[in-house]
């Protein structure tokens, strides 16, 4: 059995069921509050209620989630099974998971029980730190109980400077800035620092975030904008990705990224609102669901966008390293990272320590890379190789951690050990489920109780990141790709073209 939730926005097998028999259970109609508690600031929410609904409900309670992802569409429990987060290194940090005091699970139980009971658990209760991020394998949660703040407002000014310090400032701005986040144009050489801060409720303004991304879009222009990248693809031409993202990311920062300062329009910065209004953005769940002449532009019910996204954090103390290490990788091959910049480039954020079993062992900066999917998994990639570098350079030069609900195979590799209290994760788990009712193939893998593991060995295999390439026939040699060791980290092995 697999919980899904309202949208589905896992990228990994998370909630695939597994085989011709598994049971999928879905939260779509467990979307209300359960309980407002005012004087201690808790509301208690069933685990289907989307993110927008949350906070615009504890906004109207006078209250505020701190912290939260930047997509409307995601439902708490989403939210917690994977781990998602904001960005900020103040207080307990930036994952919504840090704000959770109390949560309802059902787990399976025996016939004399009615085969399904009710575990309610406590911030007093040290396996609540095993449930706030479990992957859906320790039972269903049916609801969550949060500590909100006292509503407030936000500040948020972009600052556009080039990126020859970035190295040296990623970690002191973070320090700096309450909700600040980075967004690096590597083959640019840009980068926006988000100066976002927590300011007085007597602030004027009344400024929205609708984030362009997330705007209804027509899906005629969806599908031209498709077309025009697999175009782009099946010619080799970096050069017009280059032109495409300089023109799309100058109206991007142009539009002040879609902040609006009175709901209607961007008139300059700062743009300064409410939190439930700030924090969080996604207009396009509003699309005519009957009609499709917009939508949100990855709809899988149209000719949309296909994307992978490579989620990984890794320790402030390595960031600045790491990202030299791009640099010089960028540096060697310019025009490379074109096309992650029609993708919102490599959005960096802020995420600190978690009390979670799963959640992030060290305050670490979480860095998000988006990129072009090919719709046959036997296409190679443009530059295939240099996000393939760039991926496994963070995961085994700098140890870094794979968000839950993002990421190729590769990814989840071993990531077990990489973890403090994996063992008392698994303890907890199989106290609840003992008999692995609510886990799949893929979570037994990643978890390392599976038979077969992550890693898929065939033809083909590393386009996917179903494995890291050993052997050419692990590429595509008939379209000029072969397995070669990395540029500037000559440890990886990646899928380069060479010709014919």
């Amino acid at each position: 059995m697999r919980v899904v939730t309202r949208y589905a926005h896992s990228i990994p097998k998370l909630v695939c069921p597994g085989g011709d028999s598994g049971l999928i259970i879905s939260t779509r109609d467990l979307n209300y509050v359960v309980s407002v508690d005012k004087p201690s600031m808790r509301m208690t929410f069933q685990s289907g209620v989307t993110l927008k609904n949350l906070i615009d409900v504890a906004a109207r309670e006078g209250l505020a989630l701190p912290h939260c992802p930047y997509w409307l569409g995601v439902t708490l429990g989403g939210m917690l099974g994977t781990g998602a987060h904001g960005s900020s290194l103040f207080g307990k940090g930036s994952a919504v998971h840090e704000y959770v005091v109390g949560m309802r699970l059902v787990v399976p139980a025996s016939p004399v029980e009615g085969y399904a009971k009710v575990v309610s658990l406590t911030e007093a209760d040290e396996d609540l730190n095993a449930a706030k991020v479990s992957l859906g394998v320790i039972g269903v949660i049916s609801q969550v109980t949060l500590q909100l703040q006292p509503l407030f407002k936000r500040s948020i000014t972009n600052v556009q400077k080039d990126d020859s310090d970035l190295e040296s400032m990623i970690v002191q701005f973070g320090l700096e800035h309450e909700f600040g986040d980075v967004t690096w144009y590597p083959s640019q050489r840009k980068v926006v620092y988000r100066v976002d801060d927590r300011v007085s409720v007597n602030s004027y303004g009344d400024g929205v975030n609708d984030f362009i991304g997330f705007r209804p879009t027509s899906t005629a222009l969806i599908a031209i904008t498709r077309e025009a990248e697999e175009v782009e693809e099946a010619t080799d031409n970096a050069d017009s990705k280059c032109v495409s993202s300089m023109a799309q990311v100058s109206i991007i920062l142009t539009s002040g990224t879609g902040l609006q300062n009175n709901d209607v329009l961007y008139l300059g910065y700062p743009v300064i609102g409410y939190q439930n209004n700030m924090q969080a953005a996604g207009s396009c769940l509003s699309s005519p669901e009957d009609e499709l002449r917009t939508a949100c532009p990855w709809d899988p019910r149209i000719k949309g966008l296909f994307f992978f996204q490579s989620g990984l954090s890794i320790s402030l103390s390595k960031i600045g390293q790491f990202l030299s290490d791009v640099r010089k990788l960028r540096d060697t091959i310019p025009s490379s990272l074109c096309g992650v910049e029609l993708y919102n480039g490599f959005l960096m954020r802020y995420v600190k320590a978690s009390s979670a079993y799963l959640g992030k062992q060290e305050d670490s900066v979480d860095i998000e890379i988006t990129y072009y999917r090919a719709k046959d998994p036997s296409s190679p990639r443009l530059y295939e190789d240099v996000l393939e570098e760039i991926e496994q350079m963070a995961l085994m030069k700098y140890g870094a951690l794979p968000h839950w609900g993002k990421n190729r195979n590769i990814a989840f590799d071993g990531v077990m050990k990489k973890y403090m209290k994996y063992d008392g994760f698994l303890s907890v788990k199989n106290q609840y489920d003992p008999n692995g009712l609510l886990s799949n193939d893929w979570t037994d893998d990643v978890l390392g109780i599976g038979e077969a593991g992550v890693i898929i060995w065939k033809d083909g295999c590393a386009l996917e990141g179903l494995c890291v390439c050993s052997e050419d026939s692990h590429c595509a040699p008939t379209e000029g790709y072969f397995c070669k060791p990395g540029r500037i980290y000559s440890e990886a092995r990646v899928c380069r073209f060479q010709g014919s």
